[in-house]
């Protein structure tokens, strides 16, 4: 299966358009943003379990990142409410579940081999923030690794992140408020990729906050069929 999964290209994706699809287990459910792949594969994608659902205990072959948007995510390890950023390495295993039911953004085969570092991170917390390269503009930082970043960006009413090179592409998800640039208006659940190049600034409207992913399209890591 293939959803925007040429890396080359910009997409952009309201996810509140898309129908949710089952997974191979029931109770949990997918929209898929980007994908390349059969059931294993490179995979973007918005992902709810009902309350009391539960996925199997399996190996991340490809390493995951998620970022809680709502309710709580358990597993074996602990549990991940709102706000949580877990990162979960190549060769790690777990067993998800929830009890009350979650909403979760996840990247799957998106992790180098080499990026063995399990991250934990509560973004509810304010002392995380720090002032970012334009006026109004915050951001979190979340990981870095060898040119690759995961940050949050918290944008004021009518604050903008100016034009930007992109030697390695960039990814951002709208996690509330809404912002545009010269190709279009992006609402809460908006899903967008810029790929190598330049791309012009982002503007919010009333504020906004963002999941913003750089670096990882010049040198994406082995993919599911390598």
């Amino acid at each position: 299966m293939k959803i925007n999964a040429d890396i080359s290209k910009r997409a952009a994706v309201d996810s509140a358009t898309l129908a949710w699809s089952p997974s191979p287990l029931p109770g949990v459910e997918r929209r898929m943003l980007e994908r390349d792949g059969g059931e294993v594969a490179r995979v973007t994608s918005l992902v709810r379990y009902a309350p009391a659902s539960r996925f199997s205990t399996h190996t991340h072959t490809g390493g995951e990142e998620f970022l809680v948007l709502e309710g709580t995510f358990s597993d074996n390890h602990g549990d991940y409410p709102v706000g949580a950023y877990v990162r979960n390495p190549v060769g790690s295993s777990h067993t998800p579940h929830s009890e009350d039911g979650c909403l979760i953004l996840v990247k799957l085969w998106w992790m180098h081999p080499d990026d063995q570092t399990f991250v934990r991170i509560d973004t509810t917390r304010e002392d995380l923030w720090r002032p970012a390269e334009a006026p109004g503009v915050e951001v979190m930082d979340l990981h870095h690794f060898e040119g690759g970043s995961d940050m949050l960006y918290r944008l004021a009413a009518d604050a903008a992140l100016p034009a930007r090179e992109l030697p390695g592409g960039e990814e951002i998800f709208v996690l509330d408020g809404a912002c545009r640039d010269a190709n279009g208006a992006y609402a809460e659940g908006c899903w967008l990729r810029s790929p190598i190049g330049a791309t012009p600034a982002l503007r919010s409207g009333g504020g906004c906050r963002l999941y913003v992913k750089r670096g990882h399209l010049a040198n994406p890591p082995p993919g599911p069929g390598a």
